[in-house]
């Protein structure tokens, strides 16, 4: 009785060793977030984007994530940035201003910001480098900067000088974490000024293509691809030259995210949203405590282990 007793007991504790054992989802090591502005989902499923096709073939595609409304530009980045709508975050527009804007953010950092994924990640990521790289000025106004490791701006929608700078910070901080936004604008000029779904807007498409496929083969190079995470992400589509809307050509967009951890090969079937984001993001870096304001989840169907 009593050897049937220990043997029971040391069973009982090797399962307990198993189960304590588990291997954990891995913690990203560089996250590189590609942000292309007025990128509509027919745009993508028009233009020739062979780049970002094999970037993400071995990733999750959602060909049907919705923006925050209103469908217009800087509310709907600072949702991606943030984790909340323009309900939590306070930009309803454009023309927002940390001095002059209706609505207070329901939640703020001792600045009066509303907390960004920068923030969350300093927070909780010890030594992790962060960067902004973009070419509108008035992105950057909703987030705190002194969370960011390095920001650039480029002028005239030109964004060759930024995807080499983000590259190069990469490289300098390979041996520790790194979370970077690098963005363009020229996709949502080229619809504003000549209409989405025109021949310029797709070429505009095409170009922004080509210089992901050059960043990335400069990652490979630098042996900086295989444990890195990217995902690609838009702010809204448009339909003639404009935007803010609730059309399904505004309001449904592309979101793509590949790397370790990442189921391979899949469509993403659950709903999605721009603000849900950044909730991926901290996941990626296995931050589980986010803000108490933060409307944005993890959807199913994204993580391997789910």
């Amino acid at each position: 009785m009593i050897k049937a007793k220990s043997t029971l007991l040391l069973l009982l504790f090797s399962l307990l060793f198993t189960i304590g054992c588990k291997e954990k989802a891995p913690v990203a090591k560089r996250v590189i977030m590609l942000g292309i502005d007025g990128f509509s989902l027919e745009g993508y499923q028009k233009a020739k984007t062979p780049n970002i096709d094999a970037l993400f073939a071995d990733g999750v595609i959602s060909t049907s994530t919705r923006t925050v409304m209103p469908s217009v530009t800087m509310p709907n980045w600072t949702s991606h940035l943030t984790g909340g709508g323009p309900e939590q975050h306070g930009v309803f527009g454009n023309n927002w201003e940390k001095e002059d804007h209706l609505i207070a953010p329901q939640e703020m950092d001792e600045n009066g910001y509303y907390p960004s994924i920068f923030k969350i990640v300093k927070d909780n990521v010890p030594n992790i480098k962060t960067a902004f790289y973009f070419n509108w000025k008035s992105l950057i106004k909703p987030f705190n900067k002194k969370y960011l490791d390095e920001q650039k701006f480029e002028e005239d929608d030109h964004y060759d000088q930024n995807y080499q700078a983000a590259f190069d910070f990469l490289v300098s901080n390979q041996d520790v974490p790194s979370l970077i936004f690098l963005y363009s604008v020229h996709v949502d000029h080229a619809g504003h000024g000549h209409e989405w779904m025109s021949p310029e807007f797709i070429t505009a498409i095409e170009e922004i293509d080509v210089k992901i496929g050059e960043f990335v083969k400069q990652l490979k190079a630098e042996g900086l691809y295989e444990d890195s995470n990217f995902l690609l992400f838009t702010d809204h589509g448009g339909i003639g030259t404009s935007h803010g809307g609730t059309s399904v050509q505004e309001m449904i967009v592309p979101w793509m995210i590949k790397g370790p951890g990442i189921n391979k090969g899949v469509a993403l079937n659950s709903p999605n949203s721009n603000a849900n984001t950044s909730a991926v993001v901290a996941r990626l870096f296995g931050i589980r405590d986010t803000p108490e304001s933060w409307i944005g989840k993890v959807p199913s169907g994204i993580f391997e282990e789910d």
